[in-house]
C-alpha cells in the first residue's frame, strides 16, 4: 500500500477524539501533575532559606523546621507523582484499547478489494506495533512532556525572580539549544516512519510464511525464507540504528549547550556573590532552578523523538481509519422480507476485479433462479464460477448490470441482511482456533448445544466429533489442524445447516477427499440442499445430475444451460468437461 511521506507532530491531534471522552481522568492527572511540580519547585526556596540562615547553633530549631518541611514536601511530591503516573497510565491503556478496537472494526468492514493490495502483516503491524507507540505517548511521553513544560516554565519564572540578570544570560543560550532540536527533529521524524515501515515488512513476511509453513517446508525453502526474514530484520535494525543515532546526536548537542550555559551562569553568579550583590542562598536557589530547567529541557529533547515516532505511527493508523470500503451499506436500506424466498436474478452482469480492471471475468450474464431450485455451475478454471459467488455475497459490485434478491437490487440491502440469507460452504474450509461447538455455531452464536448437535448429525459430523478427546469441547487447533479434510468439510456443512439459510452457495470440495469422506460429505450436501435455493460449483457428476439446471460458463459468459443429458449431446465444452472432470 502506498503511503505519503511522514508529516509533523500535528498528526497527534488524531488522538483528540479518543482522549476527550475521558476528560475527568485527564483533569485528575493534570491536577496531580501540577501539585507534584509545585512541590518540586518549592524545594529550592527551602534550600535558599537554610543556606542564608546559616548552620549555627542558635538557628537549630529553625533549621529543624525547614528540614521537616522539606520531608513533608518530598512526601507530597512522591504521592502526587505516583497518582499522576497511575491516571496517565490508565488513560494510555484506555486510549490504545479504543484505538485498536477502531482499527480492527475498520479492517473488518473493508471489502475484499482492500485485501488484494494490503498484506495481512501490514494490517497487524498497525493494530499492534503502531498502537503500542501511541500507548507510550498517551501513557508516558505526553505526561512527561506536560510535566517538563510546566517545570520549565516554573523554573524559568523562579530564575527571573531569583536573579533577572543571570536569567537574561541564560536566555541568550536558549536559541543555541533549540536549533539542534529543530534540525535533528526533522531527520528523526523521517527515520521513525521508515523504521515503522521496515517493522511492518517483517511482520507481513512472518505472517505469510508461518501461515504457509507446511508449503515452505515441503519445498525445502525454510533456509531461503529464514534468510529473507533475516535480511528484513537487519534492514529494520539498520533503520532503527540510524534513528537512534540521530536522537543521540540531538541529545548530546543539547546537553552540551545546556550545561555549558550552566557553567557560564555559575561563573557569573559566583562573581556576584563575591561582589556582595547576591547572597549564597540566592545563587544556590537560582542554580537549583537552572538545573531543573536544564533537566526538563533534556527530557523534552528525548520525548520529542518519541513524539515524532508516534506521529509516524499515527499517520499510518489514520490512513487506515480514513479509508472507505468500496462495498458498504446504503444510506437508506431497502426492507427485505425475512426469511428471503430465495429468488435470484442477474441482469446483464459484467465484472472485472479492481486489481485487474482490463481483464473482465463475467460478461453480460443473465440468469434467473427460482426459489428452491438447484443450479450447478460448471466450466474450466478461470471461467468466473467463484466470482459469481463473490458477487452474490456482495464482496464486490458488478461493473454493469444488477443482481436482485426477491426482486430487490442487493445494493439496496444492508450487507448483514443480505449475507444472513446465504450460507457458503467453500472449497477451502475455514476452521477457527476454538472448539468444535463454537466452530459449528459461529454463524449463529446463540444456538443451544442440542441445536448444534442436531446440525452435526445432519451433516454426518456428530460421530467423529463424539470420538474426539473432549467431544464438542475439543480444541481443534489453529485452522483446524487436528481434523482431516473430510471432517473439516462436514463441520463446515454443519455450520451452514445451523444458520438454516434460504440460499446455499456450495463450492463442492470432494475432489481431494478419500472415497469414504467423499461419500459422507456428499450425503450431507444432499440433505442440506433440500428445499433451498442452491448454487453449486460442481466437481462431481452425481451433483450435476441432481441439479434442476446446469450452467456452462466459459470466459465469463454463459455459453449453454440445460440438464446433463441434453448438454452432453449439444455442447462440446460440457462434453469435454464431463469426460475429463465429472468423475464418480
Amino acid at each position: 500500500m502506498e503511503r505519503p511521506r511522514s508529516k509533523n507532530l500535528g498528526q497527534l491531534k488524531t488522538l483528540v477524539p479518543y482522549i476527550t471522552p475521558y476528560t475527568r481522568y485527564i483533569a485528575l492527572a493534570l491536577l496531580f501533575l501540577v501539585l507534584g511540580a509545585a512541590a518540586t519547585l518549592s524545594l529550592p526556596v527551602a534550600v535558599r532559606q537554610m543556606i542564608d540562615l546559616g548552620f549555627s547553633a542558635e538557628n537549630q530549631d529553625a533549621i529543624s523546621r525547614y528540614f521537616g518541611l522539606m520531608f513533608i514536601v518530598a512526601v507530597a511530591m512522591a504521592l502526587f507523582t505516583g497518582l499522576r503516573y497511575f491516571w496517565v497510565s490508565w488513560l494510555g491503556q484506555r486510549v490504545v484499547a479504543d484505538l485498536r478496537d477502531a482499527v480492527y472494526r475498520k479492517v473488518m468492514r473493508m471489502s475484499p478489494a482492500f485485501f488484494e493490495t494490503t498484506r495481512t502483516g501490514e494490517v497487524l503491524s498497525r493494530i499492534n506495533t503502531d498502537t503500542t507507540l501511541v500507548e507510550t505517548v498517551v501513557g508516558s511521553t505526553f505526561s512527561i512532556t506536560l510535566r517538563s513544560i510546566f517545570m520549565l516554565i516554573g523554573s524559568v519564572l523562579m530564575m527571573i525572580i531569583s536573579s533577572p540578570k543571570l536569567a537574561g544570560l541564560i536566555g541568550l543560550v536558549i536559541p543555541a539549544i533549540i536549533l539542534p532540536i529543530v534540525i535533528a527533529g526533522r531527520r528523526v521524524r523521517k527515520l521513525s516512519k521508515a523504521a515503522q515501515d521496515r517493522i511492518a515488512d517483517c511482520s507481513a513476511m512472518a505472517t505469510e510464511t508461518i501461515n504457509a509453513v507446511q508449503t515452505v517446508q515441503a519445498y525445502a525453502q525454510g533456509p531461503r525464507e529464514t534468510d529473507r526474514f533475516g535480511q528484513a530484520v537487519n534492514s529494520a535494525f539498520r533503520t532503527n540504528v540510524k534513528r537512534i543515532g540521530a536522537e543521540t546526536l540531538m541529545s548530546i548537542a543539547v546537553v552540551i549547550m545546556v550545561f555549558g550555559g550552566i557553567v557560564l551562569v555559575l561563573w557569573k553568579g559566583a562573581s556576584s556573590v563575591i561582589a556582595g550583590s547576591m547572597t549564597a542562598g540566592e545563587l544556590s536557589q537560582f542554580v537549583l532552578y537552572a538545573i531543573l530547567a536544564a533537566t526538563t529541557m533534556g527530557a523534552l529533547t528525548q520525548v520529542i523523538g518519541e513524539l515524532q515516532r508516534a506521529a509516524g505511527a499515527l499517520e499510518r493508523i489514520t490512513e487506515l481509519l480514513n479509508m472507505q470500503a468500496d462495498i458498504r451499506d446504503p444510506a437508506t436500506p431497502a426492507p427485505l422480507a425475512l426469511p428471503a424466498r430465495g429468488r435470484i436474478q442477474l441482469e446483464n452482469v459484467s465484472f472485472a476485479y479492481p486489481s485487474r480492471p482490463d481483464r473482465p471475468v463475467l460478461q453480460a450474464v443473465d440468469l434467473n433462479i427460482e426459489p428452491g431450485h438447484t443450479v450447478a455451475v460448471v466450466g474450466p478454471s478461470g471461467a468466473g464460477k467463484s466470482t459469481l459467488f463473490q458477487l452474490l455475497l456482495r464482496f464486490y459490485d458488478p461493473i454493469e448490470g444488477c443482481i436482485t434478491l426477491d426482486g430487490t437490487d442487493i445494493r439496496q440491502l444492508r450487507l448483514d441482511d443480505l449475507r444472513q440469507q446465504m450460507a457458503l460452504v467453500a472449497q477451502d474450509v475455514t476452521i477457527f482456533s476454538s472448539d468444535a461447538l463454537e466452530n459449528i455455531r459461529y454463524g449463529k452464536p446463540g444456538s443451544s448445544r442440542p441445536q448444534v448437535e442436531q446440525a452435526a448429525i445432519a451433516a454426518h459430523a456428530h460421530e467423529f466429533i463424539e470420538d474426539l478427546s473432549e467431544a464438542y469441547d475439543t480444541y481443534l487447533g489453529e485452522r483446524g489442524v487436528r481434523l482431516s479434510g473430510g471432517q473439516a468439510q462436514r463441520l463446515s456443512i454443519a455450520r451452514a445447516l445451523l444458520t438454516d439459510p434460504p440460499i446455499l452457495l456450495l463450492d463442492e470440495a470432494t475432489s481431494s477427499l478419500d472415497a469414504e469422506s467423499e461419500r459422507l460429505v456428499q450425503q450431507a450436501l444432499d440433505e442440506i440442499m433440500q428445499d433451498r435455493t442452491t448454487l453449486v460449483i460442481a466437481h462431481r457428476l452425481a451433483t450435476v445430475r441432481k441439479a434442476d439446471r446446469i450452467l456452462v460458463l466459459d470466459r465469463g459468459r454463459i455459453v449453454a444451460e440445460g440438464v446433463h443429458r441434453d448438454l452432453v449431446e449439444t455442447n462440446q465444452l460440457y462434453r469435454n468437461l464431463a469426460r475429463l472432470q465429472f468423475l464418480d
